[in-house]
Protein backbone atom coordinates (compact mmCIF):
# COMPACT_ATOMS: atom_id res chain seq x y z
CA UNK A 1 0.00 0.00 0.00
CA UNK A 2 1.33 3.41 -1.01
CA UNK A 3 0.28 6.37 1.14
CA UNK A 4 0.94 10.11 0.87
CA UNK A 5 0.67 12.12 4.09
CA UNK A 6 1.02 15.81 4.95
CA UNK A 7 1.04 17.99 8.06
CA UNK A 8 0.69 21.77 8.24
CA UNK A 9 -1.20 22.13 11.53
CA UNK A 10 1.45 23.46 13.93
CA UNK A 11 5.08 24.59 13.73
CA UNK A 12 6.17 22.68 10.66
CA UNK A 13 5.27 21.66 7.14
CA UNK A 14 6.01 18.07 6.18
CA UNK A 15 5.21 15.52 3.49
CA UNK A 16 5.90 11.78 3.47
CA UNK A 17 5.43 8.99 0.94
CA UNK A 18 5.46 5.42 2.26
CA UNK A 19 4.88 2.05 0.61
CA UNK A 20 4.19 -0.94 2.86
CA UNK A 21 5.99 0.84 5.69
CA UNK A 22 9.06 1.72 3.61
CA UNK A 23 9.94 5.42 3.34
CA UNK A 24 10.06 6.41 -0.33
CA UNK A 25 10.38 10.16 0.26
CA UNK A 26 10.12 12.48 3.23
CA UNK A 27 10.65 16.18 3.87
CA UNK A 28 10.11 18.38 6.93
CA UNK A 29 10.55 22.14 7.30
CA UNK A 30 10.08 23.99 10.59
CA UNK A 31 7.91 27.07 10.10
CA UNK A 32 5.32 29.13 11.93
CA UNK A 33 3.97 30.76 8.76
CA UNK A 34 4.03 30.14 5.04
CA UNK A 35 2.53 26.63 5.02
CA UNK A 36 0.16 27.49 2.18
CA UNK A 37 3.02 28.64 -0.05
CA UNK A 38 5.29 25.67 0.69
CA UNK A 39 2.90 22.72 0.78
CA UNK A 40 2.25 22.24 -2.95
CA UNK A 41 5.96 22.53 -3.92
CA UNK A 42 6.88 20.08 -1.15
CA UNK A 43 4.29 17.58 -2.35
CA UNK A 44 5.59 17.96 -5.90
CA UNK A 45 9.17 17.38 -4.72
CA UNK A 46 8.13 14.35 -2.68
CA UNK A 47 6.20 12.80 -5.57
CA UNK A 48 8.97 13.37 -8.12
CA UNK A 49 9.49 10.06 -9.90
CA UNK A 50 6.16 8.68 -8.66
CA UNK A 51 2.72 8.79 -10.25
CA UNK A 52 -0.16 10.21 -8.21
CA UNK A 53 -2.35 7.50 -9.74
CA UNK A 54 -0.20 4.89 -7.95
CA UNK A 55 -1.32 6.14 -4.53
CA UNK A 56 -3.67 3.91 -2.54
CA UNK A 57 -4.31 6.14 0.47
CA UNK A 58 -3.98 9.75 1.64
CA UNK A 59 -3.53 11.07 5.18
CA UNK A 60 -3.49 14.45 6.93
CA UNK A 61 -3.44 15.95 10.42
CA UNK A 62 -6.78 17.40 11.50
CA UNK A 63 -5.64 19.34 14.59
CA UNK A 64 -5.48 20.64 17.17
CA UNK A 65 -3.26 23.32 15.73
CA UNK A 66 -3.26 26.84 14.39
CA UNK A 67 -6.52 27.84 12.77
CA UNK A 68 -4.92 28.63 9.41
CA UNK A 69 -2.43 25.77 9.46
CA UNK A 70 -5.10 23.13 10.00
CA UNK A 71 -7.13 24.42 7.08
CA UNK A 72 -4.16 24.49 4.67
CA UNK A 73 -3.38 20.79 4.90
CA UNK A 74 -6.98 19.66 5.08
CA UNK A 75 -8.11 21.73 2.09
CA UNK A 76 -5.19 20.52 -0.02
CA UNK A 77 -5.68 16.85 0.80
CA UNK A 78 -9.46 16.98 0.49
CA UNK A 79 -8.96 18.37 -3.00
CA UNK A 80 -6.49 15.59 -3.81
CA UNK A 81 -8.96 13.05 -2.43
CA UNK A 82 -11.61 14.23 -4.89
CA UNK A 83 -9.21 14.37 -7.82
CA UNK A 84 -7.72 10.91 -7.23
CA UNK A 85 -10.80 9.25 -5.72
CA UNK A 86 -8.68 7.83 -2.90
CA UNK A 87 -9.62 7.51 0.80
CA UNK A 88 -8.30 10.24 3.10
CA UNK A 89 -7.56 9.45 6.75
CA UNK A 90 -7.39 12.15 9.41
CA UNK A 91 -5.05 11.84 12.40
CA UNK A 92 -4.71 14.25 15.32
CA UNK A 93 -1.47 16.18 15.70
CA UNK A 94 -1.06 15.03 19.30
CA UNK A 95 -1.40 11.34 18.39
CA UNK A 96 1.34 11.84 15.83
CA UNK A 97 3.66 13.51 18.35
CA UNK A 98 2.96 10.78 20.93
CA UNK A 99 3.76 7.95 18.51
CA UNK A 100 7.04 9.57 17.48
CA UNK A 101 7.98 10.24 21.11
CA UNK A 102 7.33 6.66 22.22
CA UNK A 103 9.45 5.36 19.35
CA UNK A 104 12.26 7.81 20.11
CA UNK A 105 12.41 7.22 23.87
CA UNK A 106 11.44 3.51 23.85
CA UNK A 107 8.75 4.34 26.40
CA UNK A 108 5.39 2.52 26.31
CA UNK A 109 3.45 5.63 27.34
CA UNK A 110 3.53 9.29 26.38
CA UNK A 111 2.04 12.61 27.40
CA UNK A 112 1.91 15.35 24.78
CA UNK A 113 1.62 18.87 26.15
CA UNK A 114 1.74 21.61 23.54
CA UNK A 115 1.66 25.35 24.16
CA UNK A 116 -1.79 26.70 23.22
CA UNK A 117 -1.07 30.26 24.49
CA UNK A 118 -3.21 32.11 27.07
CA UNK A 119 -1.47 30.00 29.77
CA UNK A 120 -3.17 26.94 28.27
CA UNK A 121 -1.91 23.74 26.72
CA UNK A 122 -3.16 21.04 24.40
CA UNK A 123 -2.95 17.68 26.16
CA UNK A 124 -3.09 14.04 25.08
CA UNK A 125 -2.22 10.94 27.12
CA UNK A 126 -1.25 7.79 25.24
CA UNK A 127 -0.72 4.27 26.64
CA UNK A 128 0.64 2.16 23.79
CA UNK A 129 -2.05 2.17 21.12
CA UNK A 130 -4.74 3.27 23.59
CA UNK A 131 -5.55 6.97 23.94
CA UNK A 132 -6.26 7.52 27.64
CA UNK A 133 -6.94 11.25 27.24
CA UNK A 134 -8.23 12.49 23.91
CA UNK A 135 -6.92 15.90 22.77
CA UNK A 136 -8.16 18.63 25.08
CA UNK A 137 -7.22 22.23 25.87
CA UNK A 138 -6.85 23.27 29.51
CA UNK A 139 -4.83 25.49 31.79
CA UNK A 140 -1.16 24.53 31.52
CA UNK A 141 -0.88 23.98 35.28
CA UNK A 142 -3.90 21.66 35.24
CA UNK A 143 -2.43 19.72 32.31
CA UNK A 144 0.75 19.11 34.31
CA UNK A 145 -1.28 17.72 37.21
CA UNK A 146 -3.19 15.47 34.80
CA UNK A 147 0.15 14.12 33.55
CA UNK A 148 1.38 13.62 37.12
CA UNK A 149 -1.69 11.50 37.86
CA UNK A 150 -1.12 9.54 34.62
CA UNK A 151 2.33 8.55 35.87
CA UNK A 152 5.83 8.06 34.39
CA UNK A 153 5.96 8.41 30.62
CA UNK A 154 7.67 10.20 27.75
CA UNK A 155 6.98 13.94 27.56
CA UNK A 156 6.64 15.56 24.14
CA UNK A 157 5.39 18.76 22.53
CA UNK A 158 6.45 22.37 22.94
CA UNK A 159 5.41 22.36 26.60
CA UNK A 160 7.34 19.21 27.48
CA UNK A 161 10.47 20.88 28.88
CA UNK A 162 8.44 23.10 31.22
CA UNK A 163 6.37 20.11 32.31
CA UNK A 164 9.51 18.08 32.97
CA UNK A 165 10.76 20.73 35.42
CA UNK A 166 7.61 20.27 37.48
CA UNK A 167 7.26 16.50 37.14
CA UNK A 168 10.78 15.31 37.94
CA UNK A 169 13.04 12.38 37.13
CA UNK A 170 10.38 9.70 36.62
CA UNK A 171 9.33 11.38 33.38
CA UNK A 172 11.47 11.09 30.22
CA UNK A 173 11.89 14.21 28.10
CA UNK A 174 11.51 13.50 24.38
CA UNK A 175 13.01 15.64 21.66
CA UNK A 176 9.79 15.50 19.62
CA UNK A 177 8.17 18.94 19.53
CA UNK A 178 6.11 18.98 16.31
CA UNK A 179 4.03 16.50 14.30
CA UNK A 180 5.69 14.97 11.24
CA UNK A 181 3.96 13.57 8.16
CA UNK A 182 6.11 10.45 8.45
CA UNK A 183 4.18 9.44 11.56
CA UNK A 184 0.90 10.66 10.07
CA UNK A 185 1.40 8.04 7.36
CA UNK A 186 2.44 5.33 9.83
CA UNK A 187 -0.62 5.84 12.00
CA UNK A 188 -3.04 6.21 9.09
CA UNK A 189 -1.96 2.99 7.42
CA UNK A 190 -2.97 1.06 10.57
CA UNK A 191 -6.54 2.31 10.28
CA UNK A 192 -9.36 1.16 8.08
CA UNK A 193 -10.04 3.53 5.16
CA UNK A 194 -13.21 5.61 5.21
CA UNK A 195 -15.35 6.99 2.42
CA UNK A 196 -15.94 10.13 4.48
CA UNK A 197 -13.61 13.12 4.30
CA UNK A 198 -12.16 14.13 7.69
CA UNK A 199 -12.90 17.57 9.10
CA UNK A 200 -10.85 19.87 11.35
CA UNK A 201 -10.56 19.34 15.10
CA UNK A 202 -10.96 22.73 16.76
CA UNK A 203 -10.65 22.78 20.55
CA UNK A 204 -11.47 26.48 20.83
CA UNK A 205 -12.46 29.45 18.69
CA UNK A 206 -9.74 31.14 16.60
CA UNK A 207 -7.86 34.13 18.03
CA UNK A 208 -8.44 36.22 14.90
CA UNK A 209 -11.61 38.30 14.83
CA UNK A 210 -13.56 39.97 12.08
CA UNK A 211 -14.60 43.64 12.42
CA UNK A 212 -17.29 43.83 15.07
CA UNK A 213 -15.70 41.10 17.19
CA UNK A 214 -17.04 38.08 15.31
CA UNK A 215 -14.74 35.04 15.18
CA UNK A 216 -13.55 33.66 11.87
CA UNK A 217 -15.32 30.45 10.84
Amino acid sequence: MKILAVDTALGGCSVALLEDGKILAHTFEAMDRGHAERLAPMVEETMRGFDFASLDRLAVTIGPGTFTGQRVGLAFMRGLRLALKRPLTGVTTLEVIAAAAMAETKQARAAVIHDARREEGYLLLQDGEDTVQQPVVMLFADAIERIRAFGPCALAGTGAAAAKESLGADFVLSGIRQPDALWVARLAQRRAPSNEAPGPLYLRAPDAKLPGGKALV
